[in-house]
């Protein structure tokens, strides 16, 4: 284990809670399927055009397991931090974001995703998980660099992240298969505007 990884470890609380007095975002548990599998299942035709084709045994609970704990492997590999978005007052599951793919090193960056249950998109409530994990990104993970890939006529998200404060960068050829086509996607990136890092924190 690096000692970089190490130090991303050992400063992160154990199951990490954002919260904003309405929203709450943690990660998944096997005891959130029920609710997943329902949002999921209701906003099937809403979410297939912008995800990967879904596999036959998507919305099996054995999946689902199986999903639960590469999301924990990751996150305790210092990998990704992959949440669920909550309404906090009454537990509902609305959506998640997936702060994945963090490269550490010279790189200090990440990747994120989200999904919004259609019942609950356009309501601000991504925007509003948005705003909680950014700063968790880059005062808690150190990191320097946040990117989203997001097909360009993919209004919504494009409107999202311009609204976050993410600035368009360039274009990703044929970069992911969605709904069983290579799809060229928008690159965007958000920079923090911290200065105190040192070389120590790209090369320890």
């Amino acid at each position: 284990m690096t000692r970089s990884v190490f130090r991303f470890l050992s400063r992160q609380p154990e199951r990490p809670h954002l919260r904003d007095g309405v929203h709450l975002l943690r990660l998944p548990r096997n005891s959130d399927y029920q609710q997943w599998y329902r949002l999921r299942s209701q906003s099937r035709a809403f979410l297939q055009p912008w995800e990967p084709l879904w596999r036959t045994d998507e919305l099996t609970e054995s999946s689902f397991r199986a999903r639960v704990l590469r999301n924990t492997q990751e996150y305790e590999c210092g990998l990704a931090v992959p949440f669920f978005l909550f309404d906090e007052k009454n537990d509902q599951l609305m959506g998640g974001l997936t702060i994945g793919l963090i490269r550490r090193g010279v790189s200090q960056a990440c990747m994120i995703g989200y999904w919004m249950g259609e019942v609950f998109a356009g309501k601000g409530h991504m925007f509003a998980a948005l705003q909680m994990a950014i700063p968790y990104i880059f005062r808690e993970l150190e990191l320097h660099r946040i990117e989203a890939a997001c097909i360009p006529d993919n209004d919504k998200s494009v409107r999202l992240l311009e609204r976050a404060g993410f600035q368009r960068e360039g274009l990703l050829r044929a970069y992911l298969n969605i709904n069983g086509a290579w799809r060229d996607h928008a690159l965007y990136a958000l920079i923090s505007d911290r200065t105190e890092l040192t070389r120590k924190h790209f090369y320890a």
